[in-house]
């Protein structure tokens, strides 16, 4: 089983990412998605240092296990630590109970998906992801993929791949291996289509679903404005002129361009599933409310004439 087609919610904000999120906060953003509709949750260990998925398999117990799409990840191992204080180094405002420890052996991963495993409270998830293997690629390729394809064969997972922020190794994953889905984050958004040049097309060759996450490139297409982050860093100048521009276009064909963010993503053949990293009830429901939004073409035809997209996707 792979990514359904649709909307999907990623639990890093529920893992605390950047702010603090109460347990019913955190309930209620997965409820809320399951009201919506959502049936693919996507999670891992680095989010909050375990916290997202203790907080989401707590949400989806009420729910039929064979009813959702639940993944994680693999290749961050954590181990516990003394000292105190708090993880904001890494993005989490929770306290520095565990480190991270880069581990893409077969041991490691096997012992990551377990802890796992037991957080979310589930005896199985249906996809592994390897998670963020850049400066890994060595032990990742030797070891990391042919301990998934192991567990796959055992059927203790059900589909197994990639996730990262950057298209070259992903589109390594899709050639030359036998991978069933890769997350791309960032890297197919109406401000960066560098997907397009070898990932998109190399997934539909081998049949390889492509998630999507980071539609909104961490907040820039969420609100357009001075200050809006960009990639997880201030935007610059440029690309604020121009997602600024993209929102008026927007405004004037009627609709938000949080809206066009996602059907963007979604419109690509090789694209299943879009992650949104929404972290409230209310988001959720915003970004449900978005998906659902029909973007009209002459939106397309105009961001085209304007030069502030270049591809024929959407066509």
């Amino acid at each position: 089983m792979t990514a359904p087609r649709g909307l999907g919610l990623g639990a890093a904000g529920i893992g605390n990412l950047y702010t603090e999120v109460t347990d019913e906060q955190a309930y209620e953003a997965v409820a809320a998605a399951w009201q919506r509709g959502i049936r693919y949750y996507d999670t891992a260990p680095h989010y909050g240092l375990g916290l997202s998925e203790r907080r989401l398999g707590a949400a989806l117990r009420e729910h039929p296990r064979e009813e959702y799409v639940l993944s994680t990840k693999v290749g961050r191992r954590l181990e516990p630590r003394d000292g105190g204080g708090d993880d904001l180094a890494n993005g989490f405002a929770v306290p520095a109970t565990h480190r991270r420890i880069w581990d893409f052996t077969a041991d490691g991963i096997r012992r990551t998906l377990d802890a796992s495993l037991e957080r979310l409270g589930v005896d199985r998830v249906d996809i592994v992801y390897l998670h963020d293997p850049d400066d890994h690629a060595e032990q990742a390729f030797r070891e990391g993929y042919p301990a998934l394809e192991k567990l796959r064969s055992e059927g203790v997972v059900g589909a197994i791949g990639a996730g990262m922020n950057q298209t070259e190794m992903l589109t390594r994953f899709v050639r030359e291996t036998d991978v069933d889905v890769v997350l791309c984050a960032g890297r197919y958004t109406l401000l960066d289509q560098s997907a397009l040049t070898e990932l998109l097309p190399a997934a539909v060759e081998r049949g390889v679903s492509v998630v999507i996450g980071g539609a909104f490139n961490s907040g820039l297409l969420a609100d357009p404005k001075p200050g809006a982050t960009y990639n997880y860093a201030a935007a610059s100048p440029e690309l604020l002129d121009r997602a600024l521009r993209m929102n008026k276009v927007a405004e004037r064909h009627g609709i938000t361009l949080r809206a066009a963010a996602l059907a963007f993503c979604a419109a690509h053949p090789a694209v299943t599933s879009v992650l949104v990293g929404a972290r409230s009830a209310a988001e959720v429901q915003d970004c449900a409310d978005q998906f659902a939004t029909p973007v009209p073409a002459a939106f397309w035809q105009e961001l085209r004439e304007a030069g502030l997209l270049v591809t024929e996707e959407p066509s």
